[in-house]
């Protein structure tokens, strides 16, 4: 693997990079409803603005991945987009949504800020080249089972497109069944292959179909990897949250209660200015 210098990535007024504030991505896992979904986003951004930190609002219209045939998957592309507008325009902030299959590539970039690979098809070459050919900025997260240094593959998928606006995200690593463990080392190996690194810190305690046909998880300890993560280095940090994380109809076990969000932001503004200087 060829060491590149890494490059930094603009996302409206988010500078994700070296020498820049660390850059926070938040919200639901899923849309549950406009409404629940506005109200959620205006608490975000008003603490963010109130923090004066870089933001950027994620929510996913549809979760094509979950465990069960039963669970919730959000309301689909058409209405969900329409709630990401409304988001976007409302409250003057990026937007970052993922996407599962290629045609829906077109339409999420003509709403949204950051195109979002989900870490179980970051090696769907098709998926990848189509948010490549967006332009807009492509969020990957790193699967489960691949290790770091394979993301140089990834990226090359995305590059062939001619778009270099590319975020690399760590979720953790499959560690037996139903568990993950967070490798801190996979966010300086992901570095170094030249683009801005990303710490998931509520997906990497996940427990992936541990709880009885859906995912369970150890949202307790999120908080913590997030600190590990701020201190080994990293140029954003990814955190879903949630009103009422017990009512959430998708990975409530490991969503961050919004309560706790202002305390937890501050210490890795901390940490963060630490480790700058």
């Amino acid at each position: 693997m060829k060491q590149r210098k890494t490059t930094s990535v603009t996302v409206g007024e988010c500078i994700f990079g070296a020498r820049h504030p660390l850059v926070f991505i938040a919200g639901p896992c899923v849309i549950e409803s406009r409404r629940g979904c506005v109200a959620l986003a205006r608490r975000l951004v008003e603490l963010s603005q109130r923090l004066e930190v870089p933001y950027i609002f994620k929510a996913s219209f549809d979760k094509a991945n979950r465990t069960s045939i039963d669970s919730y998957r959000g309301p689909g592309l058409k209405d969900g987009l329409e709630v990401l507008r409304e988001i976007r325009e409302r409250f003057g902030v990026p937007v970052l949504t993922d996407i599962h299959e290629s045609h829906q590539a077109e339409a999420v970039a003509e709403v949204v800020d950051v195109v979002q690979i989900p870490a179980f098809l970051c090696r769907q070459t098709d998926l990848l080249v189509a948010a490549g050919e967006t332009g807009r900025v492509v969020n990957v997260k790193k699967a489960q089972f691949l290790a770091a240094e394979d993301m140089e593959h990834v990226i090359r998928k995305i590059e062939s497109t001619g778009n270099r606006r590319i975020l690399l995200t760590e979720r953790g690593s499959s560690f037996g069944y139903h568990n993950l463990v967070a490798d801190m080392r996979n966010l300086l190996v992901m570095r170094e292959l030249g683009y801005p690194v990303i710490f998931d810190a509520t997906h990497s305690v996940q427990r992936p179909g541990g709880a009885d046909g859906r995912s369970g998880g150890d949202g307790r300890w999120a908080p913590a990897l997030a600190r590990a993560a701020v201190a080994t280095g990293c140029d954003g940090v990814f955190i879903e949250t949630h009103l009422r994380p017990a009512e959430a109809l998708s990975d409530k076990d490991n969503a961050i209660p919004f309560r706790q969000l202002e305390k937890l932001w501050r210490q890795l503004m901390e940490i963060h200015a630490l480790v700058q200087s």
